[in-house]
């Protein structure tokens, strides 16, 4: 199948995810439309920097590069994009696997020169061996997978979601890169929304712009147990608000809220009534996933009136990256041009 090069980038930080890491390269290999180069970027961690270059200095399809921009996956994407040589860019988190055919349907949705991105379908691995019963399909997005809800098929898209991503390049070049101030830095407070903003700044910039999910471009991302309590749940719940207050104060809360209004007035209400009916019929679970989408609301509400408050009195801020690119210079990212726009709290 004839088709674009494309770049994966996997960003990583901790030597915790050592495995990991090593699947999701392998992963990568294994690709029936095979990958153009797969570039790790290590996020300032100098001792898992030098052994993943050990561990791949053999490779002619691995390059290992330290994020040349602050702390966070953004920046270590844009690190990535700016690194890359593929004429489209996808994204891999470092603890997911991609089946055989990811590439294949992200490069199929590039036959459409109007289309700037393709997402995919990202499927949670418990480590309990099995999902918890309290835990409703509808907040997949607090684990980073597809949660119930979203579209099926190959369908247009406000947004993809960042794990399982990809970009055309020249989508970098209209938009520039992923805001840094967002996104998520290691184990800290677990704030996201970074693809949502870059996709709606895309479109801005582009009216014309594509943003396609195909569910058949599967991977499998690995849930640790800690995520699988409802503590994890609960300030990742509160995290996506506050990264939402930041996405509305920069793109305008009509375009930045657009899809989650229909998510909490449609699927959301909907959800709440499964959980009840089920346990209406002692099945296992109904009532904890009806309270959880109601806590789940409550707390992301909460972050979002907190981000907004801190947003307004301007006690924080987050910058966009314009991305340029030195070919001459094996690896050099050249990241410049960094812009400030006033943000809400991380």
């Amino acid at each position: 199948m004839s088709g674009p090069d494309i770049s994966v980038v996997i960003c990583v930080y901790t030597e915790d995810r050592w495995e990991d890491i090593l699947a999701a390269v392998s992963s990568v290999r294994a690709q029936a439309y095979p990958a153009l180069e797969t570039l790790l970027v290590v996020d300032h961690n100098e001792a898992l920097l030098d052994r993943l270059t050990k561990e791949y200095k053999e490779a002619t399809d691995v390059r290992v590069l330290a994020n040349a921009g602050p702390r966070g996956l953004s920046a270590g994407r844009n690190t990535g994009i700016a690194a890359s040589y593929g004429e489209v860019v996808a994204f891999l988190d470092d603890d997911a696997v991609a089946e055989r055919d990811w590439l294949r349907h992200f490069a199929a949705g590039y036959t459409d020169p109007r289309v700037m991105a393709v997402g995919g379908r990202t499927e949670p691995v418990w480590a309990s061996g099995r999902r918890p019963a309290w835990f409703p399909e509808e907040f997949d997005w607090v684990v980073g997978c597809t949660y119930r809800g979203l579209p099926r098929g190959r369908v247009k898209v406000r947004n993809v979601l960042g794990g399982n991503a990809s970009f055309r390049r020249t989508a970098f070049d209209f938009a520039g890169g992923f805001a840094t101030g967002i996104g998520r830095d290691g184990d800290r407070l677990p704030l996201g929304c970074e693809e949502t903003e870059l996709c709606i700044r895309l479109t801005r910039a582009r009216p014309d712009a594509v943003l396609l999910i195909d569910d058949r471009a599967v991977i499998h991302h690995r849930v640790p147990e800690v995520r699988e309590h409802f503590g994890y749940f609960r300030t990742r719940t509160y995290a996506e608000g506050l990264s939402k207050a930041l996405v509305a104060r920069s793109v305008g809360a009509d375009k930045g809220l657009e899809s989650e209004r229909r998510y909490t007035t449609r699927v959301l209400p909907a959800g709440v009534a499964r959980g009840l009916r089920d346990a209406l019929l002692a099945r296992p679970g109904g009532a904890g996933r009806a309270g959880a989408i109601v806590a789940g609301v409550l707390t992301a509400a909460g972050g979002y009136v907190v981000g907004s408050v801190r947003a307004r009195r301007g006690g924080a801020r987050y910058s966009v990256a314009g991305l340029e690119r030195d070919p001459g210079i094996e690896g050099d990212p050249g990241i410049e041009g960094e812009t400030g726009i006033e943000g809400g709290s991380r």
